[in-house]
């Protein structure tokens, strides 16, 4: 992205501005006559062109608002200054301009800049520039946050000024200026990073507002509308900016509520509202020991540094943390002249996305509130009604939000989420972004918008994030029928799936049960960004209010868990810890199951189901499939897990651990650990052939499952001790007593021989197959077997024989001409022969290092990135949680390196192995079959890297495929 350069309008000379007017032609005669003719009305209708964005207009305002959104601008016969910037990315120079303005059919900015303008900040100016109705305004980069958070938490210097030249822009649009009663014009200050963070982050609205603008604004809009305008600012200000609790300045308004016996904000009267406003100041005065700031640009400046502080709020990092954000420089800030929806019944305010975000559906999905300011719908404090209230009182609006939302579908190909107001049946446009969405959802969306010639398959593979496909194969209930007259409430289904687990009440408990290994419900009267934690650590979310664009509702569809929100027929009471729901009392602890799909709140545990995957998923995988040009294999060790991982489109088994098998049953562990205890080979010998059946049958199954793909058998890699029974040491000499014949100091004898202080850098691995030549013979013995068998059944069997934990050229070659030996011996007794391979994982460092030396010997090489990591790092994998943590608090870790690649470390040395490896033998198969196979970053990396395959869970193959896919787009 650095490198492409996009036309930005930036502050000229006053004489090229002017030539730049004459320029748009009519557009800016039709602007200013409306400015002169709205002169009265104009400090809140914005930029006052009466022209309403339709589908035909559309494409010929594009033409007039050239040079920033036009593809290829023509020249213009008038001389001016050309200056090109380059889009701005993480490693770009810092920009000199740290304002840009945008307003109604112009913009400084466009949708490419989100790194510099955070994404909020692109789209408006994106919106600006394709002519929608957008209040005028401007966007502080998130640079210059980024250079007030190394100041110290000071301005940069010249800031200031630069913010005060964008305003006066501002107020030049709007006919109207900050602090003036008789125009005066207010303002929303909001942040918004390069990447969404819902909630996060801190608003605040009306700002501008003191007791002689109040007066003017009353003069031209009415009393009550001013006032209730004014204590809005108050309690907003005062909770973002002054770091008053919220709670304080809603105790006054609830106390003057119950006094005037009513029960909704709308209900008070002006006279009420002037009464609450006196009582919010003196609640600043209560908290802080000083007076409200009533100095309009004294309150900007103070607003501006709240945003840039909220950047690095508790909240806002565990958010960032837990979505594994990183990189961003810090947040910007948008300063946007404000539109009212709480003018009266003319007036509303909404949220909707272009397509329903949990099931896909081509149709609107939104709310929305009459009389009502943007944060009444997005907090959740008061539950909204649906779109179609919108259409049946306010239709011309309405009609044209249906066709702004088709131009911006149009224009950014995605399913987006926009915020709008009307103000006095005026329609405005106040922000834009692509929808967060379920997996479900976004399957839907990406097919139908193929189908609808919207985007190519190419475009919609990377409409689907490989979270999504997680999210699809999460479980739902197995019978809804079943636990019907259990329902004791249905709330509004916000986020589908199905959860089962101990209600509690609190993020804090959440966290720490879900630290203890419980499954949770969090259940809350609605949930605030402080809860970001334990949402996340809940398998499920219940709200008593908020509706289905809530912020519990936006989290949870974002980490595709179960919510059921608004859900008015529970209340719930903190402090007793206790959820009433008509007669029934839930206590903590107790079991409840939530249905996100339904809204339905259900009594117990109720039993869950694997998922089922739809029809839309199919044909979104298959244009996965043609475009990715990794393989994607599956680990799996029995017959049932090989044929799910075929169901989910593996390409064959990347990982068959042997060891999995031999816990299979009572019988099976018994001979391992007679093997083990063995003094003799031929006790050793003898106990192997009690296990010879038992692999061979298990090897046949999964042949046979994959029939027609490959097939990679590790032999046997753990320590033994692993196998012998668990408990005290007179417990394990007991049975191992009664289960072998030994006598009890025998067995004794013999753990302790056993015994290591590191097993995982011990007797494991080819160590085992070099020191007991026998273990590897019989693995050996079963894999060719079954294999001929198999083949003798018209299945088509590629066995490929792994030997794990090499290190040196020379432990590899004793284990392959031992291989070769038992494979000839097979051949010649059952009379036939096939092809194989023998190969080895990579899982020391030295064997990387060495790697053409081994791949002298190796047919492939499979990366085992778990124990790759750990003897890269040196952490012990069953240790680590004891300093992990701390370690990604501190920044010291970015990730876990057991779950995402450490890709300049662990990275580099895959890929030097592979390029000595394939020097050495150009024809070498290379592949991953680490926990890594499946997570999508780490993926990215390996196709990068060259290798010809990935080898995950079975129930990551999809994730997997969509990855590949992801990285050859």
């Amino acid at each position: 992205m650095s490198s492409t350069v996009k036309g930005m309008l930036i502050r000229s000379p006053p004489e090229v501005f002017n030539n730049q007017r004459l320029l748009k032609g009519k557009y800016v005669d039709q602007y200013y006559l409306d400015l002169v003719r709205d002169q009265n009305r104009v400090f809140f209708h914005g930029v006052g062109w009466s022209g309403r964005v339709g589908k035909k207009s559309y494409q010929s305002q594009l033409a007039i608002f050239n040079g920033i959104t036009n593809p290829r601008p023509r020249r213009l016969c008038i001389r001016t200054e050309a200056i090109l910037s380059p889009v701005s990315d993480q490693s770009a120079p810092a920009t000199k301009k740290r304002v840009f303005t945008f307003g109604k059919g112009r913009s400084e900015g466009n949708k490419g800049m989100k790194s510099l303008l955070g994404g909020k900040g692109a789209n408006l100016a994106e919106m600006a520039s394709i002519g929608l109705s957008v209040p005028p305004g401007l966007t502080i980069s998130t640079e210059a946050c980024q250079e007030y958070q190394q100041n110290g938490t000071k301005l940069p210097e010249g800031l200031w000024d630069e913010i005060l030249e964008g305003l006066q822009s501002v107020e030049i649009d709007m006919g109207a200026s900050l602090g003036d009663p008789s125009k005066p014009l207010l303002l929303s200050v909001r942040s918004g990073a390069a990447v969404s963070m819902p909630g996060m982050m801190d608003t605040v609205l009306n700002l501008g507002l003191n007791d002689e603008v109040v007066a003017g604004l009353a003069a031209k809009s009415g009393e009550r509308f001013a006032y209730d305008s004014y204590r809005r600012f108050l309690d907003m200000f005062g909770n973002v900016v002054m770091g008053i609790p919220h709670s304080s300045f809603e105790e006054k308004l609830e106390e003057l509520k119950n006094m005037k016996g009513v029960k909704l904000d709308t209900d008070l009267t002006a006279y009420d509202l002037q009464e609450i406003v006196e009582q919010y100041k003196n609640v600043y005065l209560q908290t802080k020991g000083e007076n409200f700031p009533s100095d309009p640009k004294q309150q900007l400046l103070l607003a501006v540094k709240a945003v840039f502080d909220s950047w690095d709020s508790p909240r806002a990092n565990k958010y960032r943390s837990i979505n594994q954000i990183t990189g961003l420089k810090g947040t910007a800030v948008n300063i946007q002249t404000m539109v009212f929806g709480n003018m009266g019944n003319t007036s509303g305010t909404g949220v909707l996305f272009t397509r329903n975000p949990s099931t896909g559906e081509n149709k609107l999905y939104g709310e929305f509130l009459i009389n009502a300011q943007g944060e009444d719908v997005v907090a959740g404090i008061r539950t909204p009604e649906d779109l179609d209230t919108m259409k049946n009182c306010m239709p011309e609006a309405y009609k044209e939000l249906v066709e702004n939302c088709e131009i911006l579908e149009g224009h950014y190909k995605d399913m987006m989420d926009i915020e709008f107001t009307v103000q006095e049946n005026r329609l405005w446009m106040l922000q834009c972004r692509s929808g967060k969405r379920t997996g479900k959802g976004a399957v839907k969306i990406a097919v139908d918008m193929v189908n609808e010639g919207l985007v190519d398959t190419r475009s919609a593979i990377n409409l689907v994030e490989p979270q999504h496909l997680d999210q699809l194969l999460h479980p739902q209930f197995e019978d809804p029928s079943a636990y019907k007259d259990k329902v004791v409430a249905t709330g509004l289904p916000a986020s589908p799936g199905a959860a089962v687990g101990q209600v509690v009440f609190s993020a804090d408990d959440a966290e720490a049960w879900h630290a203890q290994g419980k499954s949770v419900i969090l259940v809350r009267t609605e949930t605030s960004p402080e809860d970001v934690g334990g949402m996340h650590a809940a398998a499920g979310i219940l709200t008593a209010r908020g509706g289905m664009t809530s912020h519990a509702a936006v989290v949870a569809r974002g980490w595709g868990k179960c919510c059921v929100s608004g859900c008015a027929d529970i209340r719930v009471n903190d402090a007793e810890k206790v959820l009433v729901i008509g007669e029934s009392v839930i206590s903590e602890g107790e079991w409840l199951s939530l249905n996100g799909s339904t809204g339905e709140v259900i009594l117990g545990k109720q039993p869950l189901s694997p998922p089922a995957l739809s029809g839309d998923l199919e044909t979104f995988m298959s244009w996965a499939d043609q475009i990715r040009r990794l393989k994607v294999m599956a680990n799996a060790d029995t017959p049932e897990d090989a044929l799910t991982a075929r169901n989910n489109g593996a390409q064959g088994i990347g990982l068959c651990r042997t060891e999995h098998m031999f816990f299979a049953s009572d019988e099976r562990i018994k001979a391992v650990r007679k093997m083990i205890m063995a003094v003799t080979t031929e006790q050793r010998k003898a106990a192997l052939d009690l296990l010879l059946p038992y692999q061979r049958s298990d090897f046949e199954g999964i042949f046979r499952a994959m029939d027609g793909l490959p097939v990679t058998i590790r032999l046997l890699d753990p320590p033994l001790h692993e196998f012998l029974p668990e408990g005290d040491l007179e417990q394990i000499v007991g049975e191992l007593t009664a289960e072998t014949g030994m006598t009890e100091d025998e067995v004794f004898a013999r753990i302790e021989k056993l015994s290591e202080v590191n097993p995982m850098l011990g007797f494991r691995g080819c160590r085992l197959g070099i020191s007991y030549t026998e273990l590897t013979e019989m693995q050996a013995r079963a894999i060719f077997q079954a294999a001929v068998s198999m083949r003798n059944q018209r299945i088509v069997v590629l066995p490929e024989i792994m030997v794990p934990l090499v290190g040196t050229p020379q432990e590899l070659g004793h284990q392959v001409s031992l291989i070769r030996d038992v494979a000839k011996k097979v051949f010649s007794e059952m009379g036939t022969s096939l092809n194989y391979k023998v190969g080895t994982m990579i899982e020391i460092p030295r064997a990387a290092l060495v790697a053409d030396e081994i791949a002298k010997e190796a047919e492939f090489f499979s990366f085992g990135t778990n124990d790759l990591t750990q003897m890269t790092f040196g952490y012990s994998r069953d240790d680590v949680g004891k300093f992990l943590p701390i370690y990604l608090s501190k920044g010291i870790l970015q990730h876990d390196p057991f779950e995402v690649l450490d890709q300049r470390g662990v990275g580099q040395l895959i890929k030097m192995a592979t390029e000595k490896g394939r020097a050495a033998r150009p024809s070498l198969k290379v592949g991953i079959c680490g926990e890594h196979g499946g997570e999508p970053s780490s993926v990215a990396f390996f196709a990068e890297a060259g290798l010809d395959y990935v080898s995950c869970s079975p129930f990551r193959v999809p994730i997997a495929r969509l990855a590949a896919a992801q990285v050859a787009v």
